[in-house]
């Protein structure tokens, strides 16, 4: 089966230390490096996320620990992305192109961050095969049945998680692969290239903020409780949980920050505009108030932004349960939560009660240095899987 060669879908998950080193990604032939800045180390990686509404990037270097030198923001206009995949192939160019010249971002090892409900991830064993061709056609047929994604209209790649020998000698391997509808990984490769931006790999947005949120040695310690990522975007969530070492369930919730805006819309009957705006100064603490004409209204948008919230709540634990249905399933700790829905005042506490699991907000920070030019803002809780698609480990 001739699969589309030119792309990885690299870095998924940690990889074993015993794992042989990976083949290189493919790097374009039409980039150029921003004139305004020195050529990148080796080491460097821009990590980029491509919202509804925003690109947003962080520039990466990886010398022992991650250290953050570079992180950058713009609007996206409404329809060039939607629900994970590209709706204009030129529109996204010119967005990126742009993007890359007024924040002077290195052209040369972006690492580009998906997600969508078109991508399968799945682990499964296989066993009694010893050739690593072999095994490669193996996972091709094993991903088909898994992910449900025709071989020929897929882009897979896949990880040795684990390998063993019984006594008679015989080697089973447990792989994780991920497939990817091809059409929908190449617009957003097909916009790249036209904005003269080499793709050093391509990952899992799930996977970039669990590499934010959580060091591998904090991961790997215990191994009692798995640890839950979870970032609200504009118009979707995404959901991650590692066992402590890897991804072990991912799933994109259609549910993000624009509900709460309709919902504030239509009950206090006022703009889209007027909606987001009044939400921004809207707080769930049991004290919240605004000024003190404005306390009916904002008890009613409150009233409203429960509500919707019930649905969030519904979907992640049914997420949850599912996960914990599966063979090796750990128990739930607490959840971080990221993206910029997460800043509302009282928000994680209304979900901790929902879902009567702990709740925190990430710090997308926590495992990386900062240089003395980035500035920390209040912005950072939507810049956690740009930060961990920057992030190598």
């Amino acid at each position: 089966m001739d699969l589309k060669k030119e792309i990885k879908l690299s870095d998924l998950v940690k990889r074993p230390k015993r794992a042989k080193k990976p083949a290189p990604a493919l790097q374009g032939s039409n980039g150029k490096q921003a004139r305004s800045r020195p050529r990148k180390t080796k080491s460097e990686l821009v990590g980029i996320k491509i919202g509804a509404t925003q690109l947003a990037a962080s520039r990466v270097a990886n010398n022992g620990s991650p250290h953050v030198l570079q992180l950058a923001r713009e609007y996206l206009p409404a329809g060039v992305v939607a629900g994970g995949e590209v709706r204009s192939v030129p529109a996204l160019a010119k967005a990126l192109d742009e993007f890359f010249t007024k924040h002077a971002l290195p052209r040369r090892g972006v690492r580009l961050g998906v997600a969508t409900n078109r991508i399968g991830v799945r682990a499964f064993e296989v066993a009694g095969i010893n050739d690593d061709a072999q095994l490669a056609n193996a996972v091709r047929f094993r991903a088909h049945e898994a992910v449900g994604i025709p071989l020929d209209q897929a882009v897979l790649d896949y990880k040795v998680l684990s390998e063993s020998v019984d006594g008679a000698g015989k080697r089973s391997r447990r792989i994780l692969v991920v497939a990817a509808y091809r059409e929908s990984i190449d617009r957003y490769t097909d916009a790249f290239r036209q904005a003269g931006i080499e793709l050093a790999g391509i990952d899992l947005e799930a996977f970039g903020l669990l590499r934010a949120v959580a060091a591998p040695a904090e991961r790997l310690e215990g191994g009692e409780a798995a640890l839950v990522a979870v970032t609200i975007g504009h118009e979707r969530t995404t959901l991650a949980i590692s066992d402590g070492a890897v991804c072990d369930f991912t799933r994109v919730l259609e549910w993000g920050g624009s509900t709460l805006t309709s919902a504030i819309e239509r009950q206090l009957n006022i703009s889209g505009a007027d909606a987001a705006e009044f939400k921004v100064g809207l707080s769930l603490e049991a004290d919240a108030s605004l000024d003190a004409m404005a306390d009916d209204r904002a008890a009613q948008a409150r009233q409203a932004v429960r509500r919707e919230l019930q649905t969030l709540a519904r979907e992640l634990v049914a997420s949850l349960q599912f996960y914990q249905g599966q063979p090796g399933s750990l128990a739930i700790g607490e959840i971080l939560v990221s993206g910029g829905t997460s800043r509302m005042p009282g928000l994680p506490e209304e979900l901790e009660r929902l879902t009567r699991v702990r709740v925190r907000r990430a710090d997308p920070l926590v495992r990386a240095k900062v240089a003395d030019s980035v500035a920390a803002g209040e912005d950072l809780p939507s810049l956690a899987v740009a930060i961990g698609l920057g992030v190598e480990d």
